[in-house]
């Protein structure tokens, strides 16, 4: 009796000690496994595809930082939407619709309406940006294949343009306007003046 008691307690503080080292083993394996997958998770995400830079503007980007609501016009590139890109849904939550006059801009409010010049031809055209875009160096608005040929700009797919905001939405809910509107007046109000001299 007296060898099995001192057999019992032998046998029960190594079945403690056991236990406690399986869990400390399997505490140690799971904090490992943590360090690697977070490690692995770290190295993976920043690895994800972005946005195609080449392809056109991408949809559910997020909202450029600083919104450009001075209403100054632009010089820089333009390009049109790809095919790839027809009907999906743009930054407004609208799709894309090859036939419309809906434009891409990074830094212009959504709703911003802009009269853009191609500067090769001086062909123009208004189009409302609904679309965050293009990811690409110096370029500064996507447009959609019908103003595209409309500027006469699919022929060479980039040119350098004028961006000039015509009405643009400001944060407090009022709309400004811009260069666009500014130029037109001054145009129109030229010509009124040299209707009147050509009328004496």
């Amino acid at each position: 009796m007296k060898n099995n008691l001192h057999t019992t307690e032998n046998w029960l503080p190594g079945d403690a000690d056991h236990v406690r080292l399986r869990r400390a083993r399997g505490s140690m394996l799971q904090t490992f496994l943590l360090v690697v997958l977070s490690c692995f998770l770290r190295a993976a995400l920043p690895a994800q595809p972005q946005a195609s830079a080449d392809t056109g503007p991408a949809s559910a980007t997020p909202a450029p930082r600083h919104l450009d609501r001075s209403g100054k016009s632009r010089k820089g590139k333009a390009s049109y939407y790809g095919r790839e890109f027809y009907k999906k849904e743009m930054a407004d939550g609208t799709p894309m619709n090859p036939q419309s006059n809906a434009a891409a801009s990074k830094t212009l409010p959504l709703g911003t309406k802009a009269r853009v010049t191609n500067l090769k031809n001086g062909n123009s055209e208004v189009v409302e940006i609904r679309d965050r875009g293009p990811y690409v160096k110096d370029r500064i608005v996507d447009l959609s294949p019908k103003t595209a040929d409309k500027l006469g700009l699919k022929k060479d797919g980039v040119v350098p343009v004028e961006v000039k905001p015509v009405e643009v939405p400001q944060a407090d809910g009022t709309v400004k306007p811009g260069a666009g509107v500014q130029e037109s007046e001054r145009g129109r109000s030229s010509v009124d003046v040299q209707d009147s001299h050509s009328l004496h």
